[in-house]
């Protein structure tokens, strides 16, 4: 009897895997994933697994014996290539499988530059996958020179490991600033002084007019005419939801794959969780939707949809979590800063500090580097709907634990 596929092998996969089983769920279970390994973690790609700090074993979401453990049937390095919704089958590789509810957790993919401005030139990475940070790995060498283009975190952390591992490294962010999008101004200057204190050139407001070199990329020309010299480029611009598998079998895309508020698509039998989904914003009846890229939303949205595939009838309320591992430095952010009107500065203890924003008196995320408590207090508070006012979090003695 047909059971239950999902579709993607990353963090989204093997938790909803995990729940539908702990849940009870007793069918057919199968898992397809394009790479030829079990799921793995990524957010470590760029961090510990590029410094050597991190062996691949380690990277593993679950021991090789879960799977069989728990009669889940693994297909990996054959990515799926088409689905059929009216005859429920999902075509991989030369097979054919039948299922009675699927699961789209395809993740996203990194923007890359196109080949009229050198994207295709040997020595030009995106930082996704392991076969991406396995090929880049050699290139890190001290002295090499490494061009960064994208100031967002995963640029950030890839400059980080370079940077200790003695590159001389160059980013450059198009923007105003870096962390344009996902941080404040506050947040971007504590982030650019940590990292020229490490020695890393910083050039915003400069774009790329395109990679230089013939067949391997020997530099850059960026849109003021200079020229910069690179053994290697890393790209962080972006990613894009992986909704081409979605959008073949004819189900709606918006901003990803659009499920409703239980994680359903506009097929009934298929579903979707993680950076490839997008929901309703709850609480918003303009129709706004929501697409999350982190570890957080891709574990608790998955576990949400294999109750749901169960008959839960639960909606989706997320609780939005990050993290960044720069230097010393662990940035925490919980929360959507999205709307905020000002930010409040909190000096922590030790090299602490934390950015707290707020829309108004409303307290809507907060940015904790080296302040877990902060962090942690912060997170607390903001799912429990609770607003403290922003003088006591201004006041150095104000008792976070006793806003609580």
């Amino acid at each position: 009897m047909p059971g239950i596929i999902i579709v993607g092998a990353g963090q989204a996969a093997a938790s909803l895997a995990a729940k539908l089983r702990a849940l009870g769920y007793s069918g057919d279970l199968a898992l397809i994933g394009d790479e030829p390994v079990p799921p793995y973690q990524r957010p470590p790609l760029s961090k510990g697994y590029l410094l050597g700090e991190m062996p691949l074993d380690r990277l593993a979401l679950r021991a090789p014996a879960f799977w069989a453990d728990q009669g889940v049937t693994l297909h990996l390095g054959a990515p799926v290539t088409a689905i059929d919704p009216a005859a429920k089958t999902v075509t991989y590789g030369t097979q054919t499988l039948p299922y009675n509810q699927l699961a789209l957790t395809t993740g996203a993919r990194p923007r890359r530059l196109p080949p009229a401005l050198g994207g295709d030139l040997a020595g030009v990475f995106a930082v996704r996958n392991l076969a991406d940070v396995d090929a880049m790995a050699p290139l890190f060498r001290p002295g090499a020179r490494l061009l960064i283009v994208g100031g967002g975190y995963i640029g950030l952390e890839a400059a980080a490991v370079a940077a200790k591992l003695g590159l001389s490294v160059t980013l450059i962010e198009a923007a105003p600033r870096i962390l344009g999008r996902v941080a404040s101004a506050e947040t971007a200057n504590w982030f650019r002084a940590l990292h020229q204190g490490h020695g890393v050139t910083i050039r915003e407001g400069t774009g790329l007019d395109r990679l230089l070199g013939d067949t391997h990329v020997t530099g850059a020309l960026l849109a003021d005419g200079t020229e910069i010299p690179a053994d290697f480029v890393i790209l962080g611009i972006g990613v894009l939801p992986e909704t081409a598998l979605a959008e073949a079998a004819g189900l709606t895309t918006l901003n990803g794959i659009a499920v409703d508020a239980e994680g359903r698509t506009s097929d009934p039998a298929i579903w979707a969780a993680g950076d490839c989904a997008s929901f309703p914003l709850p609480g918003d009846a303009s129709g706004a939707r929501l697409r999350l890229e982190s570890v957080g939303n891709a574990i608790d949205m998955a576990e949400c949809v294999a109750a749901n595939m169960l008959g839960a009838a639960q909606a989706y309320v997320p609780k939005p979590w990050f993290w960044s591992d720069q230097y010393d430095v662990k940035l925490q952010i919980a929360g959507l800063n999205t709307g905020h009107d000002r930010v409040i500065t909190r000096p922590g203890t030790g090299n602490g500090i934390s950015f707290w924003y707020y829309a108004g008196d409303t307290l809507l995320a907060v940015d904790a580097a080296n302040d877990p408590r902060a962090y942690m207090i912060g997170k607390r508070l903001i799912e429990a709907g609770r607003s403290p006012a922003p003088t006591a979090i201004a006041d150095p003695a104000t008792d976070l634990k006793a806003l609580l």
